[in-house]
């Protein structure tokens, strides 16, 4: 294991009445105080989007589970309960570590039955999250992808990618390869409050000019965009400058949302640091997962116009390779379900284009 030699303590009876199938060993380090890492031997490395999805992709690998990155906000910590862990603090500190899911991937893409469609990484946890310097998974995640002549996109805060470049790079000669890099908030203050184990917004910039230095289309999730503390057009103009003053070739806007798991903590979070606050995300976001779709359709108007000025409006750049891309993907299912973009999808029953028409450049007057 990539721990051997190293000052451990490892304990097997560390989580009483958690069962991880494939379990080899739980370790702590010194290296990452008050983190737990749980060593498994994975039955499986591809996961199937299930079909109602509105993702477009339909396979994904996550090498690990639970982050590092500590984002209160994050719509994966729901899938910690699934392990008997807990959506908060578990999530954070709990790590399932996935030590074999290269040789796995390996030996699903080997069979004939492999379509060849496209597979994303980092869908519930960050591919690049610290711990990835130390177990080394995603090298050979990403060799094993290329070598089966499989396309592969990657999103992440990550600035660890640096290291996969060279690998990534010579990937792209044999597959189409897609990097994604989050970059939500550009207040130091504010962003090590919401993402408290990431690199800075200056950092991921860097990483930006890297991917574009080195031959690579890079795309700039600007998600999630929270009310009132992210989506006023100040700060949305100042994050679109940077992000295509850095290279970036399109840029996408997304709402908070939130999920079970992800729900409480971030309220809880929000309680603490702005509880003027409360009330209004209660009436943007009521008892569901999505904001209301007054907001997202104004947040759309003010982002759009903004994402043109900059040259990072998605529907001029890249649409057309990510059509394409779902079209080989839908010719390779044979008839299967349409890959659909997710872009404005959740925005109900209005059409895009009433919603620019009717939205305003202040808040709903309903938030």
């Amino acid at each position: 294991m990539r721990w051997d030699g190293q000052k451990i303590e490892a304990d097997e009876g560390a989580l009483p009445g958690l069962e991880l199938p494939g379990l080899v060993r739980t370790v702590r380090t010194p290296e990452f105080a008050g983190v737990t890492f749980h060593e498994v031997r994975a039955r499986s490395a591809l996961s199937r989007v299930p079909d109602a999805s509105q993702v477009p992709f339909r396979w994904t690998v996550n090498p690990m589970r639970g982050c590092l990155h500590r984002c209160v906000y994050c719509f994966a910590r729901g899938t910690h309960r699934y392990l008997e862990l807990d959506a908060g603090r578990d999530f954070d500190t709990q790590i399932v570590v996935k030590t074999n899911v290269a040789e796995v991937l390996r030996s699903e893409l080997a069979k004939p039955s492999w379509g060849r469609e496209h597979v994303a990484l980092g869908t519930n946890t960050d591919p690049y999250q610290r711990a990835e310097g130390r177990y080394r998974l995603m090298p050979d995640v990403i060799d094993a992808l290329a070598g089966a002549a499989t396309s592969l996109s990657i999103l992440t805060k990550g600035t660890l990618l640096r290291r996969d470049l060279p690998l990534l790079e010579a990937a792209a000669r044999e597959v189409p390869v897609s990097l994604a890099v989050s970059i939500a908030v550009l207040d130091d203050e504010l962003q090590q409050s919401l993402e408290p184990g990431t690199p800075t917004a200056k950092a991921r910039l860097d990483l930006v000019r890297a991917i574009r230095d080195a031959g690579l289309p890079v795309h700039v999730m600007v998600a999630p965009v929270l009310p009132w503390l992210t989506d006023s057009t100040d700060h949305l103009e100042r994050l679109f400058a940077a992000v295509a003053e850095a290279g970036a070739g399109r840029a996408s806007v997304l709402p908070l949302h939130l999920r079970p798991g992800a729900r409480e903590w971030f309220l809880s979070w929000l309680g603490r640091e702005r509880p003027d606050l409360v009330a209004g995300y209660g009436r943007v976001y009521g008892s569901g997962s999505y904001a209301h779709g007054e907001y997202r359709a104004w947040l759309s108007a003010r982002a759009r116009p903004l994402l043109a000025k900059h040259g990072l409006d998605p529907d001029a750049h890249g649409r057309r390779a990510h059509d394409q891309r779902a079209q080989e993907d839908q010719q390779r299912r044979a008839g299967g379900p349409r890959h659909r973009d997710g872009a404005g999808l959740r925005w109900g029953k209005r059409s895009v284009a009433a919603a620019h028409a009717a939205a305003a450049e202040v808040q709903p007057s309903l938030f």
